[in-house]
């Protein structure tokens, strides 16, 4: 069974939202698309996936904009070719090498789990907090950035019930960001 990993930027004081941390640098980036390499299939709800089309997918012209850098053309090239689901009940379709998730959710999620691959990568803020609650997350990443954003969307707002979570490696940036993965604590039954 292939992993979902979660991953995401948020501040010291748990803001999460896109916007609130450091601006991306050649480092970050390099990390984040290593992150997106990993992983077989990006899972997407609505807002995030609207986000990243707009921002990443490579324009009809074939030519990355003039306000992307030179170093974050790696990150765009590979989440502009990922296989991409999409979690939605209002829109009526996607592209951008994307197929539409319906239906149950955690039924959804666990057949593409069940599917053969290295892994999955799921972003965003409200669809990794009903992944949380159904158990599905097999791996959460936190790039912790050394910022109070003092208001804003925080992480995992509303989780159900607590979970317990073992690290299981870090890697400081230069720009003062950590990166935190963790594992949930499985309870022997």
């Amino acid at each position: 069974m292939r992993p979902l990993r979660y991953s995401i930027n948020v501040t010291l004081d748990g803001c999460c939202h896109h916007e609130a941390g450091l601006p991306p640098d050649e480092e970050s980036m390099r990390h984040w698309t290593a992150e997106m390499e990993r992983a077989d299939a990006l899972l997407f709800g609505r807002v995030t996936y609207e986000m990243m089309e707009s921002a990443w997918r490579k324009p009809a012209t074939g030519t990355w904009p003039d306000w992307m850098n030179e170093w974050q053309i790696p990150f765009a090239e590979t989440i502009d070719r990922a296989k991409k689901y999409v979690v939605s009940s209002t829109l009526s379709g996607v592209d951008w090498n994307a197929e539409l998730v319906r239906g149950d959710l955690g039924q959804a999620v666990q057949r593409l789990k069940q599917e053969p691959g290295e892994g999955l990568w799921v972003g965003g803020v409200t669809l990794p907090l009903a992944l949380a609650d159904l158990g599905l997350i097999d791996e959460y990443e936190f790039l912790v950035q050394p910022v109070l954003a003092g208001h804003g969307p925080t992480l995992l707002a509303g989780l159900r019930e607590r979970i317990q979570l073992e690290l299981v490696d870090r890697h400081a940036f230069r720009s003062g960001a950590i990166a935190l993965r963790y594992r949930p604590t499985r309870v022997p039954a």
